[in-house]
């Protein structure tokens, strides 16, 4: 099962490594970043799955990101959980009115931040959590690792199932090679983009099975799409 990924921007670097440390416990593929311009970065290149965002941070601040992410049509719905020092009535409405999703004052338990982690992806992205994807008439089982289309099983090596995941997940979306790359093989991988080609090629060969409509669109110049209907 793919992990739901978040990033955290906390500039706290022993805050950091806790938080990263109780995340990953729990099963989230998790990023730590230092300074708001680094984590704008970032996200243009990847969004994540959920944003853990501290209101002081470096360069950029985690209010002004928050602002500039519900801008892009890309981040506008991010779940987003703002850190924050400031706990008064005013801050805790301004951080609220600037976009953020969820709002927690320093010092705060651990189990309350993973409980308002888990909270927010079950409201905002229950896909993220749940055992079984639907897209079309594709059903993935996470937890049983079956694929079936129209009732029928699909026979699916490891890393077609991954790719499956993944773009079920986000159904319409395009995602580049180097995405593609990143999300399913992890980023600390090398592996050539032309082998993205390969994996897309086997999975569209195992789903769409005798004169099943093509599922998956290929968009010259750009990458791959799972079709949502």
């Amino acid at each position: 099962m793919l992990a739901p990924k978040i990033m955290v921007v906390e500039d706290d670097e022993p805050l950091g490594i806790l938080l990263k440390y109780n995340l990953e416990a729990e099963g989230y593929h998790v990023e730590v970043v230092a300074r708001g311009d680094e984590a704008e970065l970032r996200l243009q290149e990847n969004v994540p799955d959920l944003l853990v965002l501290d209101w002081m941070v470096p360069a950029v601040s985690g209010i002004e990101l928050c602002r500039r992410l519900r801008m892009r049509p890309e981040t506008e719905r991010l779940p987003v959980i703002m850190l924050t020092a400031r706990g008064e009535e005013s801050d805790r409405v301004r951080g609220l009115s600037t976009g953020a999703d969820d709002y927690l004052v320093k010092p705060f338990s651990t189990p309350e931040f993973l409980a308002r982690v888990k909270a927010l992806l079950r409201r905002a992205k229950p896909e993220v959590l749940s055992s079984v994807l639907k897209v079309g008439d594709i059903m993935l089982d996470r937890e049983q690792h079956r694929v079936y289309r129209k009732k029928s099983e699909l026979k699916l090596g490891p890393t077609e199932f991954r790719l499956l995941e993944f773009m079920m997940r986000h159904p319409g979306r395009v995602f580049s090679r180097t995405q593609l790359l990143d999300n399913v093989w992890g980023e600390t991988i090398y592996i050539d983009e032309r082998t993205v080609d390969v994996h897309v090629g086997r999975l569209r060969k195992a789903v769409n099975t005798g004169r099943m409509p093509d599922v998956i669109r290929t968009i010259r110049g750009a990458g791959y799409a799972i079709r949502e209907d």
